[in-house]
């Protein structure tokens, strides 16, 4: 199957029972047993339920993994994977993270005594380097990054770990499946945070894990049960929902991004713009040769700082400020103030996280719209 038909039929077949098209939701707590230990494959909904399930397999066949794994966020889908690492292992991540990653991962060192190195890791240099202070169990990404949309050439990356023995896990929630496969490229395990653009209509709050062997997936399906941070029947049904529009989703997603990025490419009162599809990006070559398509996310570095970010956001009438991302409709994000305000602001400044910069979810809205809305936000400056 072509990837556009495994988001609808890749591990999802009718349900054998009834014959439903679209997986039944099993809102069952618990599981009847013919005897002790004789079960039907499910016993508790925390160790398993049948909806859940699908979804598992279809994110895993989708990825191209031996086992996917649901969560109830992101974040917990993070926490579960540090639960793999023992007290007194060494994990390099890259500098610019999700506030919220940066915050669990120094709640781990501090508490669990695990030491986190923060690289540069658009350089392959650096990583090297890193990797050859102290031996390693994991290195961790996201590219593109949250909010500066950076890139980690993953194929390198996974080179240098596998010297140390290292695990390399990608958070691709930016990219999402349709645009990049961590996996294919070597990497031992996939996040997500579902509730962006795989759930897709900011209605639900998920994560997952896509483990590409199958014994890190069995270690991680028992840290799963054991840590109980699993989502709701619901949930997963609607997250199977929105799997099987994504490829529509993210190609109008991408246009209307490289729409507006354009669009705010060159004005005056911009700094500088942040989208891998633009040719001035940095690493647009990169982008090309790891990447499928560009994505929704557009960052932008407004002239006047805070003062003129905080005029452009007034200004929108179709951007809606609000945290997340990857919905049908179009946010606007502070991060110095709203995601990455837990980042302290020495730190968040010297990674390039200013006040002076927005980040802007597209939506699947008319781009020339979109274009508009930002252009008559940029007046107000």
């Amino acid at each position: 199957m072509r990837f556009d038909t495994k988001l609808i039929h890749a591990a999802q077949p009718p349900d054998p029972l009834t014959g439903a098209v679209n997986v039944p939701v099993y809102l069952s707590s618990t599981f009847a047993q013919s005897a002790p230990n004789r079960h039907k494959g499910f016993v508790y909904g925390r160790s398993g339920n049948p909806t859940r399930a699908v979804l598992e397999s279809a994110v895993a066949a989708i990825d191209g993994g031996a086992t996917g794994l649901a969560f109830s966020s992101g974040l917990g889908a993070l926490a579960t994977l540090l639960e793999h690492f023992p007290s007194g292992s060494r994990i390099v991540a890259g500098e610019d993270l999700y506030g919220g990653t940066w915050r669990l991962f120094e709640h781990h060192r501090r508490q669990f005594g695990i030491e986190v190195e923060y690289v540069d890791a658009r350089s392959n240099e650096r990583l090297a380097a890193a990797l050859e202070r102290g031996p390693t169990q994991m290195v961790y990404l996201e590219t593109p990054t949250n909010p500066l949309l950076t890139l980690a050439d993953i194929a390198a990356t996974v080179r240098l770990a596998r010297r140390q023995g290292a695990l390399v896990a990608v958070d691709n929630t930016f990219a999402s499946p349709v645009f990049q496969r961590p996996i294919e490229r070597g990497a031992d395990v996939v996040l997500y945070s579902t509730t962006k653009y795989l759930g897709g209509h900011s209605d639900i709050i998920g994560g997952a894990l896509v483990a590409r062997e199958a014994k890190l997936g069995e270690r991680l399906t028992w840290l799963q049960n054991a840590v109980g941070a699993v989502p709701s029947p619901f949930d997963c049904f609607l997250v199977l929902r929105g799997l099987h529009t994504l490829g529509v989703r993210m190609r109008a997603h991408a246009t209307a991004a490289l729409a507006v990025a354009r669009a705010l490419e060159g004005d005056r009162r911009v700094h500088r713009v942040h989208y891998p599809g633009l040719a001035s990006h940095p690493q647009h070559a990169l982008a090309r040769r790891q990447m499928d398509g560009y994505g929704g996310m557009v960052s932008v570095e407004l002239n006047g700082g805070g003062r003129g970010a905080r005029r452009f956001l007034r200004g929108l009438r179709l951007f809606t400020l609000a945290e997340s991302l990857g919905g049908v409709e179009s946010l606007v994000d502070h991060p110095a103030s709203m995601t990455h305000a837990s980042v302290p602001r020495r730190e968040r400044e010297a990674h390039g996280v200013t006040d002076g910069l927005v980040r802007l979810s597209c939506g699947i809205e008319d781009p020339d719209d979109l274009v508009d809305d930002v252009r008559r936000a940029l007046r107000g400056i």
